[in-house]
């Protein structure tokens, strides 16, 4: 936008300036040869008087400027110049002005006692043009300074709208982003106070949704909880074993289903948080560890010696590692050793769980579902905590476990 009003209001102002300069020029150099012409005809005018005296040669050589007199009988006096068309009209009686080669010629006619004569006064180009080519250039540079000024006038215009409204991209790029905290400063033009205004009010509204969204969903977790705690209670007061755990094992998938839909509610509800993931990863490990211990299982952690914060909230994280984490315990054999790492990579904090279990091929692995078990969910919620934060997840074998790994890149706090 700079730039274009920096455009329009240079060609304006040229062409207002050409509008008015070129006149001005054309009047200048109108006024400069009357001046020069002026003076040749007060010249010729005095030289005329002293025609059919004896001080005509006298009169002739006070004119400082080249004068011819045309007397008759075809003598001359002062300089030498060739009878023209212009002259054997001015002896007729009439006083004339005539181009002539190298600038112009004024001839006034003189009665005497002999006849008549003609004074010829000759003007040149140089006296004509006299100062104009000054007066031009001082126009010239008149103007451009004038369109200089202009430019940098519409320059300063056009920052004072356009650096509120490059404010309001920013603030709307950090609301798309998920930084519901952002707010415009008004500035700048009505319009553009208003629409910061606006922005302002917009982001307010959606921060009030999505506190009304997170009210829902806690009261939506409340509610499906107790009658799956009801259906659980149920399944294991069945008298056929086989029966019992058939419906528990539909009780148990409903119930991670369940727990996905509200941890992805929550996620969507939540505004950018940041936590210490080394704080967070190593309260979960230490939960599942008891659980480990029961089963006989060896668990290494490898941590950063600091905190290390990233870009997702500490419940999202901790339910990110709790997926991670079940994963290894519902699909391998008790017994099976896992390790999680912790380590600061250069695009970000890196999460790494590794299993010696029997592993799994990743191509094999679909969205909420997996070939081998119901692995793809937990996947899923991991997955999705890494894109939320910026980052990504992979899956591999693990060259030292040799069985499953699972990398989750998650990107840093900007704070």
């Amino acid at each position: 936008m700079r730039r274009w009003l920096a455009l329009l209001v240079a060609a304006t102002t040229s062409l207002v300036l050409i509008a008015l300069l070129v006149p001005m020029a054309l009047l200048i150099r109108a006024v400069a040869e009357n001046g020069a012409m002026s003076r040749a005809t007060s010249a010729a005018e005095f030289v005329a008087v002293a025609v059919g005296t004896p001080d005509l040669e006298l009169a002739v050589e006070q004119v400082s400027r080249p004068v011819t007199v045309y007397l008759p009988g075809d003598r001359t006096v002062g300089v030498k110049a060739d009878w023209s068309d212009a002259v054997r009209l001015a002896a007729t009686g009439r006083s004339v002005t005539a181009e002539a080669r190298g600038g112009r010629e004024v001839l006034v006619s003189a009665q005497s006692s002999e006849g008549t004569a003609v004074v010829r006064v000759f003007v040149p180009d140089s006296e004509l043009m006299r100062g104009v080519r000054e007066a031009w250039l001082a126009l010239l540079l008149l103007g451009i300074g004038l369109v200089a000024l202009g430019i940098v006038l519409a320059d300063r215009l056009a920052l004072a709208v356009t650096r509120p409204v490059d404010g309001l991209a920013r603030v709307s790029h950090r609301l798309a982003g998920g930084d519901l905290t952002a707010r415009a400063e008004p500035g700048g033009p009505p319009e553009v106070r208003s629409v910061a205004l606006a922005l302002n009010h917009l982001a307010g509204r959606i921060d009030e949704l999505l506190a009304a969204e997170r009210e829902s969903v806690a009261d939506l977790s409340h509610r499906l909880r107790t009658p799956l705690t009801g259906l659980r209670l149920d399944a294991e007061s069945l008298r056929d074993p086989e029966e019992a755990a058939r419906v528990q094992a539909r009780v148990d998938a409903l119930e991670r289903a369940v727990s996905a839909v509200i941890t992805e509610a929550r996620r969507r509800s939540a505004g950018r948080e940041s936590c210490d993931a080394t704080a967070v990863v190593r309260e979960r490990v230490r939960f599942w560890s008891v659980l480990a211990e029961d089963q006989g299982r060896e668990v290494s952690i490898a941590l950063p010696g600091g905190p290390l914060p990233v870009a997702v909230g500490a419940e999202e994280l901790a339910a990110c590692v709790d997926a991670l984490l079940g994963n290894v315990f519902a699909h391998t054999p008790e017994g099976v050793s896992m390790a999680v790492r912790l380590a600061r990579e250069a695009k970000g904090a890196l999460l790494t769980v590794e299993d010696s279990g029997p592993g799994f091929e990743p191509e094999l692995l679909e969205r909420g579902n997996s070939k081998g078990g119901s692995t793809g969910l937990g996947l899923d919620i991991a997955r999705r905590t890494a894109e939320s934060s910026g980052g990504g997840l992979t899956v591999s074998r693990s060259e030292r476990q040799g069985g499953a790994r699972v990398d989750v890149l998650l990107a840093f706090s900007p704070s």
